[in-house]
C-alpha cells in the first residue's frame, strides 16, 4: 500500500529483511533449485555492484547508451567463443524463456506457413509457452525409457514441410542428459528445418565439464545443422537473475527475432527482445561475473561441480529405496523413489531438516522424482546433503506415502474450475488440508501427490488457480 508520506530508507530495508525471513536461503547450497552459488562471495559482490552501476541504463535505445552495446558485445562474444562459433551473432535477453521465445519467433518468420515445433517430451515448457503466444503447434516426441534422450526415429517421423523448428536439449532439465544433437540436427538440415539447442541450463557448464574430463557429446554451434542455441548466464554462469544469451548461426536468422514498428507517430520502435524498456543492470552483473571469474575460475568451478555430481549420484545409489534416473551428463541429478519411499514425502522431510529438494511430477512414463541442481558450492556440503537425503528417505519410509483423499482426483477432474472464484477454490483446498494462504515454507507432499494423480491439462488448470489464490 502507498503510504501518505515517504518512509526512511532504514525502515524500508528492515521491512524487507523481515519479509524475507520465510524465504529459502540463496547462499550455502541447501537450496538445490532456483539459485546458483559459486561459494565465492567476492564474485557475487562484484556482480551486485556492476548491476547497481547499470541499473538505470535503459536498453530500449542502444544509440542513447553506447555502454550497453559495448557490454553486450563482450558478453555475447564470450558465449559465442565458448559455444563453438566465435563471432556468432546473438542477443542478450532476460532469461531462458525469452531466449526460447525469440528462437521460436525467428524460426517461424524464417519459414512462413510452417507452424509445428517438434521437441522431446523432456523439453522445457518455455517452448509450449512460446508456441501458445506465437500461434504455433507443439509436436512432442518420446524419449528412451532408460537413457531419457530424445528418440531419433520419432524425430525423423515428425519432421516435414510444416515444421518450423526442431528442438533438442543440452541437457534436458528433468534428468540432466544431452539429447542426440548431431543426429537430430542432421535430420533437420536435410529437410531445411532450423534446429535449436536449448542449452539454457547447460550451455555455460558443459564446456567446462568437458575440459575437466567429462565425456560431453557435441551439442553447440560447431555441430552442422544447429542454427541457434540458448545459454543462461544466470544459471551456471553464476550471474544475477535476468541474464541469458541467444546465439544464431548467421545474422539473417537473428534479424528474424527482431521486432520493428513504424506504424505510429511516436519514437522509433526497434526491439531485439520481447521487452522494450529494460534495465541494463542484469547485463552489467553478467559482464562483471564473467570478468571476475575468467576461464580459470570457471574451470575450477567445473571441476568442483563434476566431482560433487559424481559423489552425489554414487551416494544416492547406496540409499535403500532410491535410484538416479539415467546417467546425468550435466550437474542435474533426478532421484526416483520406490514403493517404500515416496519422493514427495522425502522432499517435505528434507525441507524440515533445512534443505530444499525440488519435486518433479511423473509424465510420459517418467516417474515422479526429486531434482538436485549441483553448483560450485555443493562439493563442500555434498556429504551433508547425502546424510539429509538418507535421513529424509528413512523418515519417508516410516511415514508412508502421501495420502490423497479418496476420490479427490476424480472430483477435481470433473469440476468446472472456471466456474469457481478464488475464495471458493481456496475453501475447497482447505477442506482437504491444503492451506493456500499460509505463510512460511509449506508441506507440499499431499499437493504434489494430488497433482501427480491428475492429467497434465488438469494439473495446469489447478496450478493457475493456486497462483491466483496466492496473489489475491
Amino acid at each position: 500500500m502507498l503510504p501518505e508520506y515517504g518512509r526512511p530508507v532504514t525502515e524500508l530495508l528492515a521491512e524487507l529483511t523481515a519479509l524475507k525471513e520465510a524465504d529459502l536461503p540463496v547462499r550455502g547450497g541447501k537450496v538445490t533449485a532456483y539459485v546458483y552459488d559459486t561459494g565465492l562471495p567476492e564474485v557475487h559482490e562484484a556482480a551486485h555492484r556492476a548491476y547497481a552501476e547499470m541499473l538505470e541504463v535503459n536498453m530500449l535505445d542502444p544509440t542513447a547508451f553506447p555502454s550497453m552495446v559495448a557490454l553486450e558485445r563482450q558478453v555475447v562474444g564470450a558465449v559465442a567463443e565458448l559455444l563453438g562459433r566465435p563471432g556468432a551473432p546473438g542477443i542478450f535477453t532476460s532469461g531462458g524463456t525469452e531466449s526460447i521465445m525469440l528462437a521460436v519467433k525467428a524460426a517461424r518468420d524464417a519459414r512462413p506457413g510452417a507452424t509445428r515445433v517438434v521437441l522431446p517430451v523432456t523439453a522445457h515448457p518455455a517452448f509450449h509457452k512460446a508456441a501458445h503466444y506465437l500461434g504455433m503447434e507443439i509436436v512432442p516426441v518420446p524419449v528412451d525409457p532408460v537413457t531419457y534422450r530424445a528418440s531419433v526415429p520419432a524425430f525423423e517421423a515428425e519432421l516435414d514441410d510444416r515444421t518450423a523448428l526442431a528442438v533438442v536439449s543440452a541437457p534436458s532439465y528433468p534428468q540432466g542428459v544431452v539429447d542426440p544433437v548431431e543426429e537430430v540436427a542432421a535430420l533437420a538440415a536435410a529437410r531445411g528445418v532450423p534446429c535449436h539447442v536449448d542449452a539454457c541450463v547447460g550451455g555455460w557448464l558443459l564446456p567446462w565439464l568437458r575440459e575437466a574430463g567429462a565425456a560431453i557429446p557435441p551439442f553447440d554451434l560447431s555441430v552442422p545443422g544447429v542454427t541457434s542455441i540458448s545459454c543462461d548466464l544466470h544459471k551456471f554462469g553464476y550471474a544475477p537473475k535476468g541474464a541469458s544469451v541467444l546465439l544464431f548461426r548467421d545474422p539473417e536468422l537473428r534479424r528474424r527475432a527482431y521486432f520493428a514498428s513504424a506504424a505510429w507517430p511516436g519514437y522509433t520502435i526497434i526491439n531485439a527482445t520481447v521487452q522494450s524498456s529494460r534495465s541494463a543492470g542484469p547485463l552489467g552483473g553478467a559482464w562483471a561475473t564473467l570478468q571476475a571469474l575468467g576461464r580459470e575460475g570457471y574451470l575450477e568451478l567445473g571441476c568442483r561441480t563434476l566431482e560433487a555430481t559424481r559423489r552425489l549420484a554414487e551416494g544416492v545409489g547406496k540409499i535403500p529405496g532410491l535410484r538416479v534416473l539415467g546417467k546425468p551428463e550435466a550437474a542435474l541429478v533426478a532421484i526416483a523413489g520406490s514403493s517404500q519411499v515416496d519422493v514427495f514425502v522425502l522432499a517435505d522431510e528434507a525441507r524440515r531438516l533445512g534443505w530444499f529438494l525440488q519435486p518433479q511430477l511423473s509424465y510420459a512414463g517418467i516417474p515422479a522424482n526429486i531434482h538436485v541442481t549441483v553448483t560450485g558450492v555443493t562439493l563442500a556440503g555434498v556429504d551433508a546433503m547425502l546424510e539429509v537425503i538418507a535421513e529424509a528417505a528413512e523418515a519417508a519410509r516410516r511415514r508412508g506415502p502421501a495420502e490423497v483423499p479418496e476420490g479427490l482426483p476424480e472430483l477435481i477432474a470433473s469440476l468446472d474450475l472456471d466456474a469457481l472464484d478464488d475464495a471458493t477454490f481456496a475453501e475447497l483446498a482447505a477442506s482437504v488440508g491444503i492451506d493456500l494462504t499460509a505463510t512460511g515454507q509449506p508441506g507440499m507432499a499431499v499437493v504434489n501427490a494430488v497433482l501427480d494423480a491428475l492429467p497434465a491439462a488438469t494439473r495446469e488448470a489447478i496450478l493457475v488457480r493456486f497462483l491466483s489464490v496466492m496473489y489475491s
